[in-house]
């Protein structure tokens, strides 16, 4: 018994002592002359789409949940969101070459298509990121009129 008690205060107090570890907010409040939004001409209801279920982890502004300020949530999701600016920010989209937006509009579809994005994990905790079928064809429908235009 000695033992147990012995563990869960190491625990304890390992998990008050991450709450210490720092992390970077990925939050901004410029809009960028770069932006998906102001690159192209963006019909409302796609835009929402984006915004709703995309720009959170593939752009320079997240709004963070209340649950994001416990660790390890907070290096989890700070990890999660650079690796996905990485693959794809929206905020950066008007720099990439032509043949690089076009790849990415493709990867766009494939993944919606899959439903491979949103990520489950997200839309776990995001319900209202969750694509339906008329959104997922409103967005195929804008990205194919892009890929014809570019």
């Amino acid at each position: 018994m000695k033992v147990l008690k012995i563990i869960a205060i190491i625990l304890l107090l390992t998990f008050v002592g991450i709450q210490f570890i720092p992390t970077t907010r990925n939050q901004s409040d410029i809009v960028l002359s770069t932006d998906l939004m102001e690159t192209y001409n963006v019909p409302e209801q796609v835009e929402v789409i984006f915004k709703t279920s995309c720009y959170d982890c593939h752009s320079n502004n997240t709004i963070y949940p209340w649950y994001n300020k416990i660790q390890p949530v907070s290096l989890i999701m700070e990890s999660h969101i650079k690796e996905a600016k990485a693959e794809l920010n929206f905020n950066e989209f008007g720099s990439y070459s032509e043949r690089k937006q076009k790849s990415k509009f493709k990867s766009i579809l494939s993944q919606v298509k899959d439903g491979e994005m949103p990520l489950a994990s997200y839309t776990l905790m995001h319900r209202e990121a969750k694509l339906s079928e008329n959104e997922k064809k409103a967005l195929e429908n804008w990205i194919n009129k892009m890929l014809e235009s570019l």
